[in-house]
């Protein structure tokens, strides 16, 4: 597949500057530029492949497979081919827009591999929607979301063996886009490079499920209106290490993001927040922050929402709400189940939140006092996973690879 640019539209995007003058003489012809096709992908493989590890050592990202996919882009040639070769080190100048100006994007998925023996991947094309989403909004190349997908199973297919099996366990993938013109100067990334790595990964819970304690935060912002928080950006990332360090330093796991004066409810660590509760008119309510620009488009926040329409056991909205309507519902008894949603995860129970100098404790299963989980965290997270295993049919999530 190919791309095009024309002169109008390269002065749009601001590549004007450094597209060669050859390939803006007309607004009419347009500029005919090489897409991402996996049929062009040239696999170099490993000669000695790693020796995978026993499911029991596996912390996750701590190990990597064999192979990774590779592919260079530039903005006068466009995509070049595919590549699948060992894993490596990546060799970049130093002055790369990358390391300067966080000119960089990324991606967190999974492979499973069924009772069958089937590698299986979780709604993969909404991950690579999300990606080419991101990568638009800084201004690098965006892609074809199925020619890439194609190039990501066949990663798969050749690292098949670095798929744990059992259920909990994955093969986790990161695909990550980063611009890697060598300038000092901020601007748009003439050459960019899209890679994939992956590594073997165990159950988030390994023990069992184990409810969380939250730091509210009225200090520390993690996205703001006209902001990226609506995207995967590396740059959303880094200023949120220093606030979780603090929580974790007075016993919190993780921080609900709070924004505003009127202390809005956005997420939950590096995850969608959602709340469970009895409206005042008696209905069984879902919440969560609507996609405002200032929340991630998970994956798994999606499909919660989703199944929950399906279920139709209980009201699903998508609104703002703030930390007073918490402790109101708490207060009076109506909040049922709070929990953060997230690719690692799946969906983790939360037990306590401190805000403003007191700690509020959170049901998990009023009808359970030894509950680690409540019913319908339960519920999301069962069927999830039994989708992703290939245990349970729904639509076109699961797919084979």
């Amino acid at each position: 597949m190919l791309r095009t640019l024309t002169k109008t539209s390269a002065l749009r995007f601001g590549l004007s500057s450094i597209l060669p003058r050859a390939l803006l003489s007309t607004t009419t012809t347009p500029v005919v530029l090489p897409d991402i096709d996996a049929s062009k992908l040239v696999k170099q493989l490993k000669t000695t492949p790693g020796v995978v590890p026993p499911n029991e050592t596996l912390v996750f990202g701590k190990v990597r497979s064999d192979h990774m996919l590779y592919i260079e882009h530039d903005v006068t040639t466009g995509w070049k081919a595919p590549e699948i070769k060992p894993y490596a080190p990546l060799a970049i100048d130093p002055a790369a827009l990358c390391l300067h100006y966080a000119i960089e994007c990324f991606e967190g998925m999974k492979a499973y591999v069924d009772k069958n023996g089937n590698s299986r991947l979780f709604r993969p094309r909404l991950n690579m929607e999300r990606l080419n989403s991101s990568s638009t909004r800084l201004y690098m190349p965006g892609f074809d979301p199925d020619q890439m997908l194609e190039c990501i199973k066949e990663l798969v297919r050749v690292d098949n063996r670095w798929i744990p099996r059992g259920k909990g366990y994955s093969l986790y993938l990161r695909p990550t886009m980063i611009g890697t013109q060598a300038s000092l100067g901020v601007g748009a990334t003439s050459s960019s490079l899209l890679f994939v790595i992956t590594s073997p990964v165990g159950p988030y819970f390994p023990g069992g499920f184990e409810p969380i304690r939250l730091f509210a935060s009225t200090e520390y912002v993690r996205a703001w209106p006209g902001g990226t928080g609506g995207y995967k950006l590396a740059a959303n990332y880094a200023p949120t290490i220093k606030p979780a360090r603090l929580a974790a330093q007075m016993g919190y796991q993780q921080l609900l993001w709070l924004f505003g004066p009127e202390h809005y409810c956005t997420e939950v660590g590096t995850m969608n927040l959602f709340v469970l509760w009895k409206t005042r008119e008696g209905k069984t309510e879902l919440i969560t922050a609507p996609l405002d620009g200032t929340i991630l488009p998970g994956v798994t926040r999606r499909s919660i929402i989703e199944l929950g329409q399906h279920w139709g056991n209980f009201d699903v909205t998508e609104r703002p709400y703030t930390m007073t309507e918490v402790l109101e519902a708490r207060k009076e008894d109506r909040l049922l189940e709070i929990f953060g949603a997230g690719t690692a995860c799946v969906v983790t129970p939360v037990k306590e939140i401190f805000y403003e100098g007191q700690a509020y404790d959170i049901p998990l299963d009023k009808n359970d006092k030894s509950a680690k989980i409540g019913p319908v965290a339960r519920s999301f997270h069962d069927t999830i996973l039994a989708i992703q295993y290939g245990e349970q049919g729904f639509r076109d999530w699961s797919v084979v690879v």
